[in-house]
């Protein structure tokens, strides 16, 4: 399969119809080049609180809501493109509010060209969306099972946390969206992708915003790029890195995987992370406290 993924810019919008042709250039123009996933980012939904003007769009609180009740409008028009250009699109998160008088969750949509539709939340809240924004944990992982292989989708903060991807290990594939204000969060998420495709011995897709939102005190700066990255392994590059793009770039990142590579770096790797992880169980122990001998 050909994968794409998104350094991201967020818009100013006017009318629906902005927005609507904004996602399809991006659709067509990544289905155009053989694309068969295509992995928007972490809050990338944002720019669709400017549809309710900029002191909505500029107000915590008010974009929270205001990015939520446009989500079913959002969904059907990702269910037609996916559809359109024969694609499976994991749509930019978005806050998403499950019923009145519950807090937002971080939500990340998949779509397949069947119709069929996947919704993972976000695990573990930054310090920004816990403390200030009052954005919560969602759903439990999924592990959603598609024509391109199982996915399984780590939304930014969440690529941090070894054992979540290893709630995923059966995933071929894991989705990272993501949006980092600073070059240091870019790197903390892609760091984790690395290792977590190192540690499952599969491939990770980082998807980011990019550029300045003034219009958002939640996105109004991003740092980031998209990025491919495998275990450094046989089938693989020895960096790991499948591809990556250009900082701060606007555009798709693409790369081509193979399943049976995958594969065959789980059975017959050069190591065996994910086979071998149950073995540190006996060996991880709290360690014991000694003196060195003099």
């Amino acid at each position: 399969m050909k994968i794409a993924t998104a350094s991201y810019p967020l818009d100013v919008f006017q009318t629906w119809a902005d927005y609507e042709g904004k996602l399809t250039k991006w659709v067509s123009e990544a289905a155009g080049q053989g694309a068969d996933l295509l992995v928007f980012p972490e809050y990338g939904a944002m720019e669709l609180a400017t549809l309710a003007g900029l002191e909505v769009a500029g107000d915590l609180e008010a974009s929270l809501h205001a990015v939520s009740e446009r989500l079913p409008q959002a969904d059907a028009l990702h269910v037609k493109l996916a559809a359109e250009y024969n694609v499976h699109i994991l749509a930019a998160s978005a806050p998403y509010v499950p019923a009145v008088g519950q807090r937002p969750v971080n939500r990340a949509r998949l779509f397949a060209p069947t119709g069929q539709v996947g919704a993972q939340d976000k695990q573990i809240m930054t310090r920004f969306e816990e403390e200030i924004w009052d954005v919560e944990p969602g759903n439990a992982l999924q592990l959603f099972d598609t024509a391109l292989g199982k996915m399984g989708i780590l939304i930014c903060y969440d690529s941090e946390f070894p054992l979540l991807a290893r709630a995923l290990s059966d995933a071929d594939l894991i989705l990272i969206p993501s949006v980092t204000e600073a070059l240091s969060g870019y790197w903390r998420v892609r760091i984790g992708a690395m290792a977590r495709a190192l540690e499952t011995q599969c491939v990770t897709v980082m998807s980011s915003v990019v550029g300045p939102a003034d219009w958002s005190e939640a996105v109004d700066i991003s740092v980031g790029a998209g990025g491919i990255f495998g275990p450094p392994d046989k089938g693989f590059p020895d960096t790991g890195v499948l591809a990556v793009g250009e900082l701060n770039q606007p555009g798709w990142t693409y790369a081509e995987v193979d399943l049976q590579t995958i594969a065959y770096a789980r059975t017959d790797g050069v190591v065996l992370n994910r086979r071998n992880w149950t073995r540190q169980d006996s060996r991880s122990d709290a360690a014991l406290v000694c003196k060195m001998r003099e």
